[in-house]
């Protein structure tokens, strides 16, 4: 994983990210995260993934629904953000669209992806000071102010 900051001082803090094949997408993000002191932001990649499990948020079960994706996949687009959970921890939250070899899209909420052969990453610090705060009765954590 390569990651530098290219914005300049009193900027916008403005990370670029490379990930090599077998990273994982979420851990290594977090990890910049963490390295860099970045509290929270928002980032947008592309690349690929030789796998990835997405999901669907199933509302009456409250619950994320699994669904794998086991082949090489383009990563047409991946949007999300990090937000310190409220123990101070970072937490991504991260939506992808994932184009198959015919031409067709799966999407859905991202639970992992293993990079292949790279994932190119903007990542944008935010002003804000947010907390994500768990839910019990939505059964997800919600971005507060």
């Amino acid at each position: 994983m390569l990651s530098k900051k290219v914005s300049k001082p009193g900027e916008t803090g403005v990370w670029i990210a490379v990930l090599a094949s077998g990273e994982e997408a979420k851990t290594s993000l977090l990890a910049i995260a963490r390295e860099q002191g970045i509290e929270s932001a928002s980032f947008v990649a592309l690349g690929a993934f030789e796998k990835a499990v997405i999901a669907y948020f199933d509302w009456p079960a409250k619950a994320y629904q699994p669904i794998p994706v086991d082949r090489q996949v383009e990563v047409i687009s991946l949007v999300g953000d990090i937000v310190p959970d409220e123990k101070g921890t970072p937490s991504l939250h991260a939506h992808v669209v994932l184009g198959l070899p015919d031409g067709s899209t799966r999407g859905g909420h991202l639970m992992e992806g293993h990079v292949r052969p790279t994932l190119e990453i903007t990542i944008t610090e935010t002003p804000a000071h947010l907390t994500r705060r768990k839910h019990p009765e939505l059964g997800v954590a919600l971005i507060e102010g």
